[in-house]
């Protein structure tokens, strides 16, 4: 196993999980960035209302993108699988 496939596996991981990961998060900050600007408009500062929404988009967003990054993950996976004899020389 060279340098070069360990670098070319971890690259791999790393556009993976920001795949999974970048949708939900950026999700969850636009929701966050309204309510923060709904809360200093109106001077509501309730813990409350700026989690309860959030939590609410993400659980849409998994219901909604769920499909989607299954089969992101399952590619990966299978990728990583097909990889395997080579980590065994």
């Amino acid at each position: 196993m060279e340098v070069i496939d360990v670098l070319a596996i971890g690259r791999d991981a790393l556009m993976t999980t920001v795949m999974l990961a970048g949708p939900l998060l950026l999700l969850v900050l636009l929701v966050g960035l309204l309510i923060g600007l709904f809360q200093a408009a109106t001077s509501i500062q309730e813990m409350t209302l700026s989690f309860v929404p959030k939590l609410i988009v993400l659980v849409l967003g998994l219901i909604f993108l769920g499909n989607w990054l299954v089969a992101v993950y399952i590619d990966f996976f299978e990728r990583m699988l097909a990889f395997a004899p080579e980590l065994l020389r």
